[in-house]
């Protein structure tokens, strides 16, 4: 008779010397069995430590919901309807908030321009477009364009890759400083559209369209404003 390895019965209960022993202590059987057990032949198909892993989390996982499920009223079936509530919020929650797309160089406002350079009759012409099929947050985000280039074009601002509209704004209220105020309110407008997921209307439109027919009609101040406001900072 011979156990799992090859090992012959008889020698592991003598020990080695051929005779039995009358009495075996209970730790030398234990030793025995564990020097027996150790042996890789028993474990040529037990589980990966991946395999373990899994097998203790879903241990986990069961434990925790019959827990919730003892807790929740209606067992298992109140741990369901409480996970769709949360899901739901959390749904709600994405579509009013949009992707957390915006990093601290965008909180206070991207670039202006995102595309190849167009004039601003180009810029105008797309936010009449936009406008006359009601799509009132691209018509304001397009006019808003088409302010700052009409400046640059009158060598009001100097084009600079990558300014925002509330720098924009900030840097064009110094020529016209009447207009300062009107200026941050549009460079709101738009980052509110573009960058806080906002809804614009025709009302905001119209605003930035009548901003600029009066800015393309207005001369250029050579004297400083007293007081400015710092870039990205909502209007007074």
């Amino acid at each position: 008779m011979t156990v799992t390895g090859g090992t012959p019965a008889a020698i592991w209960l003598t020990g080695g010397d051929g005779h039995v022993p009358l009495v075996i202590s209970r730790e030398a059987a234990r030793r025995e069995a564990e020097l027996e057990l150790s042996k890789p032949a028993y474990h040529q198909h037990d589980p990966n430590l991946l395999q373990q892993a899994i097998h203790h989390f879903l241990d986990w996982l069961g434990d925790l919901l019959d827990a919730a499920s003892g807790a929740a009223p209606g067992g298992h079936l109140g741990v369901i309807v409480i996970a769709v509530v949360v899901l739901a919020l959390l749904a709600a929650l994405w579509w009013r908030l949009g992707t957390p797309r915006r990093t601290a160089a965008t909180a206070a406002g991207g670039a202006l321009f995102d595309n190849a350079p167009r004039s601003a009759a180009d810029h105008r012409t797309t936010a009449e477009t936009h406008a006359e099929a009601e799509r009132w947050s691209e018509a304001v985000q397009e006019q808003m364009r088409a302010i700052v280039r009409a400046l640059e074009e009158r060598a009001l601002l100097d084009p600079r890759p990558g300014r925002t509209a509330a720098e924009a704004a900030a840097d064009a209220g110094r020529p016209l400083p009447a207009h300062a105020k009107r200026l941050r309110a549009a460079a709101w407008d738009f980052d509110s559209v573009t960058y806080g997921r906002h809804e614009a209307d025709q009302r905001t439109y119209l605003r930035l369209r009548d901003l600029d027919a009066e800015l393309r009609r207005t001369r250029p101040s050579i004297e400083r404003p007293a007081e400015t406001t710092a870039a990205g900072s909502p209007p007074a």
